[in-house]
């Protein structure tokens, strides 16, 4: 009996032992959970100012591109907007992507400022920021440093970190469309820089350390519609400067220090109120080259010193005398250059046969914007004309139209079309076109054709993401129909923003374009846009009929020059206007009317 009472208190005694390390074991592990919990709490709290939605609500996008170790990310449109106004900003979950070296958020108005976890992303090289509201931009963007590429156009910004100036890897910067007064210092030690946009602001000078030779990569400098009221003689030191741009600003007179500039090859100061009439006149219609000579001819005659005085009397007593024997003078020259840009508007109502185009109720969900007109006498048969100007519709559908998801140009030729027209949509199923360069297809199919061609370029490439090639692709993603433009015969002619039918192509033979232009933002937009082109149409004429081109592309004779004339020796153009009604005949638009054409034409004359 002694041995088992023995036995059973062994027994309980290590019973009891093994309850105490099991409690003392359980107590361990839940300290130990209540610490990571209280660090995970702290890890992901939300940040001040950063948008607290990561916490509450979770962004595919975002999720996607952590999961998949992305390297790029794009948010932008109405969607993203919602969820950025909704909860107070962008998710702070965007900073924790550390692999991204592309990142764009655009096209949300309710997007105002950027948290300073941004330089958390130190792997970026492109940061798109445009078409968004922001206010502000953190200093702490200069700890950025691997950044090629910062575009913050379309914004509210005043004013710009001084941060900007340590990105020592930048060769894009894009803060066109704002409200910037000033620039900040600093700018030449971005010594890698080689294009800068920052027009359409209220810039009123380039700071005094812009002009430096340590910019010697910069290639272009857009600074039109300003206030800039000098040009510093200093400019001559941006030795790889090729292209600038200081229409529209406050500018009284032009170094001859410019002419300096070995690689200059084009210039803008159309728009600026020069004290030499003479030069303003260059300005306004004649060649850089004729410009920079110019200028040339006048920084020695400063040289000269008080020879300057006595060189310009020895000119007036040559061109009077050039008068008295019947011959031109330069200045009557520079007269006939500026005539030769005219643009001749032929009224709807004189030409009775004029092309309209019905709009039907449908579109108005999917793409309702669209202006139209004729264009006759752009002379595309000479040299490499057709080339320039499809080359400038790039460029227009590139920058103007933000690679196509603003608005979007389309080019036919008359003599191909078959009126009366009909802007209508289909489903993507029943729109069959023939697209520039390839067979009739349906509008499934030749989408499939482009999403496959840029994740092929995606692969030759090596990016996580396609960025830039068909990002207008997205702006039909979801939609039930699609719009397209109607012949007489059933034809679609054209099918925006994606592309234009082989039916109607222009060739060196065209001699009447038929212009259209479409957009889901606003009819202003299209007409911003039609006006540039028709700007851009005439200034190549004129260089066309200038330069007298021979030989096409394909290094073949064309045979003899033609170059687009009215009758009077001069490569005017005349728009013809193109009605837009509604299904039931009512006038929607006209192109061109009186109130368009009105801008940035200093260099043209329009004849109504």
């Amino acid at each position: 009996m002694a041995v088992i009472t023995q036995f059973l208190f062994y027994v309980l005694k290590f019973f009891l032992h093994a309850v105490t390390d099991m409690h003392r074991y359980h107590n361990n592990l839940f300290r130990k959970k209540e610490a990571e919990v209280v660090s995970c709490c702290v890890l992901t709290s939300p940040r001040q100012g950063a948008g607290s939605m990561g916490d509450t609500e979770k962004w595919p996008e975002i999720e996607k591109a952590a999961a998949e170790k992305r390297r790029e990310l794009v948010l932008q449109g109405p969607a993203v907007d919602s969820r950025i106004s909704s909860h107070g900003g962008l998710t702070a979950s965007v900073y924790s992507l550390t692999l991204l070296n592309y990142l764009e958020v655009s096209q949300c108005p309710s997007l105002t400022e950027i948290h300073e976890d941004i330089q958390r992303l130190t792997s970026l090289q492109s940061l798109i920021l445009c078409r968004n509201k922001l206010a502000s931009i953190p200093d702490v963007i200069g700890n950025l440093k691997s950044l090629k590429v910062l575009d913050l156009s379309v914004n509210n910004l005043t004013v710009l970190p001084e941060g900007i100036g340590q990105l020592k890897e930048l060769n894009t910067l894009n803060v066109s469309c704002n409200g910037l007064e000033v620039l900040p210092e600093g700018l030449s030690r971005c010594t890698k820089l080689s294009t800068i946009n920052i027009s359409k602001n209220h810039i009123t000078a380039l700071p005094a350390d812009f002009y430096s030779e340590r910019l010697d990569l910069l290639s272009s400098l857009v600074a039109s519609d300003n206030s800039i009221q000098q040009l510093s003689g200093d400019v001559s030191k941006l030795s790889a400067l090729k292209v600038l741009d200081l229409s529209c600003n406050k500018l009284s007179d032009i170094p001859s220090d410019l002419s300096e500039c070995p690689k200059l090859k084009e210039i803008n100061f159309k728009g600026n109120k020069l004290n030499d009439k003479r030069l303003e006149k260059m300005v306004n219609g004649c060649q850089t080259k004729s410009i920079l000579e110019y200028l040339r001819g006048k920084g020695r005659q400063g040289e000269d010193g008080g020879d300057a005085d006595v060189g310009r009397n020895a000119d007036k007593r040559k061109k009077q005398q050039r008068k008295k024997k019947g011959k031109v003078t330069e200045e009557q020259d520079e007269v006939d250059e500026l005539n030769k840009m005219v643009v001749k508007v032929l009224h709807v109502s004189d030409t009775p046969t004029a092309l309209t185009v019905k709009v039907t109720a449908e579109v108005k969900d999917v793409r309702p914007y669209l202006v139209c007109c004729v264009v006759r006498g752009m002379n595309l048969k000479s040299g490499n004309a057709l080339k320039r100007f499809l080359v400038a519709q790039t460029k227009l559908h590139d920058e103007l139209c933000d690679k196509r998801t603003t608005a979007t140009i389309a080019t036919h030729d008359v003599q191909l079309l078959k009126g009366p027209l009909v802007y209508d949509v289909k489903p993507p199923t029943q729109l069959k076109i023939t697209p520039l360069g390839r067979k009739e297809m349906t509008a499934v199919e030749l989408i499939r054709h482009l999403h496959l061609e840029a994740e092929e370029l995606r692969k030759q490439k090596k990016r996580q993401n396609v960025t830039g090639l068909h990002r207008y692709l997205e702006l039909l993603r979801g939609a039930s129909v699609y719009p397209c433009l109607v012949d007489a015969e059933g034809h679609v002619i054209s099918f925006p923003p994606i592309t234009n039918s082989e039916k109607t192509k222009i060739r060196k033979t065209t001699k009447e374009l038929f212009l259209e232009v479409t957009s889901s933002t606003s009819l202003q937009t299209c007409k911003d846009v039609m006006d540039a082109l028709i700007v851009k149409m005439a200034e190549l004429n004129k260089f066309t009929a200038e330069h007298r081109e021979e030989v096409g592309s394909d290094g073949e004779r064309d045979g003899p020059p033609e170059p687009a004339t009215s009758g009077n020796g001069s490569s005017e153009l005349v728009v013809q206007q193109v009605r837009t009604v509604d299904q039931d005949g009512n006038l929607k638009v006209v192109y061109p009317s009186k109130t368009d054409l009105a801008k940035d034409t200093s260099n043209l004359t329009i004849i109504w």
